[in-house]
């Protein structure tokens, strides 16, 4: 079968794996359709990101596809069955997981390597989708857990204001995860005029850029804010832009050889409360629903859909990365 690999030095490759039978638990995967993530990208540039880097390593976990087989174990699942996958899972028996967070296992396992023709996930991580669920659509299964999750932490109260800085497509998926909490006013912060065209289309009060929100915070106490994109400039600018007693999420991936400055004594002064969020504990079944019912548009996210041997040039440039969702099509059935 074939995957595709980052194999060092800004390198991609498609390379033959051998193909196998699911051992034990495993549920192998015919993969339809996997997105392209911003881990991918770090992976890509050499730095780890939820996961340390020795290549070579097959990329990509956002997948979704139908059963070919299952190993002796399985017991919920069939050939022909239609499913999307949570890419990593804890050992169940160290501290962290005994605590009920499995995302920071001091083992955690890594299971999806959806940039292939098959996977093999334990059943454990295996999500049933129904026969209205495109696979294209299912594939968004876990980009949008670990956007729930970060939702979550931030615990919103209604008829309040939230900023959110970059509509790429997380920033997409936790704008429409806010209008579901029942924000009265929510501002999208983006540079693009077509991305905040975009905004709009999926829910947000108002649009504007990173220069116009300045003057909005002056006038108005800024309850939540979102940074989706993870660049110094804009993490800094949200934490300033925060009000009093607000929460300030950075869920845009950093760079981890940059430290990011805020003036502690005004964060001190407005009580504010500084929230990351890793990975997705316990929020995929949420995300399979909530895609089932047609909460979540992912199609107006979607920026192009490329075949396995053009993720290299996709990763190198990030030319439709840039404007959303990447999807690579493996066997591209919907």
């Amino acid at each position: 079968m074939k995957a595709g690999f980052y194999v060092g030095d800004y390198t991609y490759e498609v390379r033959e794996v051998p193909d196998r039978e699911p051992q034990k638990d495993e549920v192998k995967i015919r993969v339809a359709w996997c997105g392209i993530c911003g881990t991918d990208v770090h992976k890509f540039q050499g730095k780890n990101g939820a996961s340390v880097v020795i290549p070579p390593i097959i990329l990509g976990h956002e997948c979704s596809g139908i059963v070919e087989s299952v190993g002796p174990e399985v017991v919920y699942f069939k050939p022909g069955d239609r499913v999307a996958c949570d890419p990593s899972y804890g050992c169940g028996k160290c501290i962290w997981c005994q605590r009920g967070f499995p995302n920071f296992c001091l083992v955690r396992h890594g299971v999806a390597k959806g940039l292939a023709d098959y996977v093999f996930p334990p059943e454990q991580n295996v999500y049933h989708i129904s026969d209205s669920l495109d696979l294209e659509d299912a594939a968004f299964t876990e980009p949008l857990s670990c956007a729930i999750h970060g939702v979550d932490l931030m615990q919103m109260a209604s008829g309040m204001t939230t900023v959110l800085y970059g509509l790429g497509a997380v920033g997409s998926l936790i704008l429409q995860l806010v209008k579901e909490t029942g924000q009265s006013n929510i501002i999208v912060v983006e540079r693009e005029a077509k991305k905040r065209a975009l905004a709009l289309r999926l829910g947000a009060t108002e649009a504007i850029t990173d220069q116009e929100i300045e003057a909005v915070a002056k006038n108005k106490n800024i309850d939540y804010v979102y940074e989706c994109i993870g660049l110094r400039s804009t993490m800094e600018q949200a934490i300033q832009i925060a009000g009093k007693n607000a929460k300030v999420m950075l869920f845009g991936l950093g760079d981890p050889d940059q430290p990011i400055k805020f003036n502690q004594f005004e964060a001190y002064t407005k009580e504010l409360s500084i929230y990351t969020s890793f990975l997705n504990p316990h929020t995929s079944a949420r995300a399979v629903s909530l895609l089932e019912r047609g909460k979540i548009d992912t199609r107006q996210i979607i920026s192009a859909e490329i075949e396995l041997a053009d993720a290299g040039k996709e990763l190198a440039t990030q030319e439709n990365l840039r404007n959303g969702k990447v999807m690579i099509r493996l066997s591209g059935e919907h």
